[in-house]
């Protein structure tokens, strides 16, 4: 679907966990088209037009859902690198949300998902090499926190915040 208003949806990990990624980011990220933090994204391009229907649905969703996530390991991109991201959770909160969305999706959001957090991209080859191999041999798997969902506006370039969903503890249900 077209929409003059795309929204974009990323899983929201706690600032703790995420702030390694914002460093790494900061060091190997261009720095004339880095204008966000590190994130996780689960859609791409959302219609805006929807958007009190899609800010529904991710109420319904995290009333129900909560997830845990391991950084499993280290993805080269070609032009970039990124830390590869499993979750059982939010695959399955993605499966949900993509069967609920499917007639508002286009191309890329309708491919197989694999989660990831990109701290490099648009750099040439041999500088995604390096980057690569340094960060691959100093890896070791860890958990993050997923504390919910949020929503962004697309800017052009930039996002913009406009909603966070959390997750309810487990300790509520």
């Amino acid at each position: 679907m077209k929409t003059l208003h795309p929204l974009i949806l990323t899983a929201k990990i706690a600032d703790a966990d995420l702030q390694p990624f914002d460093d790494l980011r900061q060091k190997h990220f261009p720095p004339d088209r880095n204008f966000l933090r590190a994130h996780l994204t689960m859609f791409h391009r959302l219609p805006g037009e929807y958007i009190d229907k899609i800010i529904e649905d991710l109420q319904d969703v995290a009333e129900v859902h909560s997830a845990t996530a391991e950084v499993s390991g280290i993805r080269h991109l070609g032009a970039g690198v990124a830390f590869t991201i499993t979750s059982p959770e939010l695959l399955e909160i993605h499966l949900r949300l993509k069967q609920v969305w499917r007639p508002w999706l286009g191309g890329q959001d309708m491919q197989k998902w694999q989660p990831h957090i990109t701290i490099q991209n648009k750099v040439s080859r041999t500088t995604a090499d390096a980057t690569y191999q340094k960060l691959a041999a100093e890896f070791r798997p860890h958990s993050i926190e997923i504390v919910g969902l949020d929503l962004w506006r697309y800017m052009g370039g930039p996002w913009e915040h406009n909603t966070s969903q959390a997750f309810r503890p487990w300790l509520d249900r």
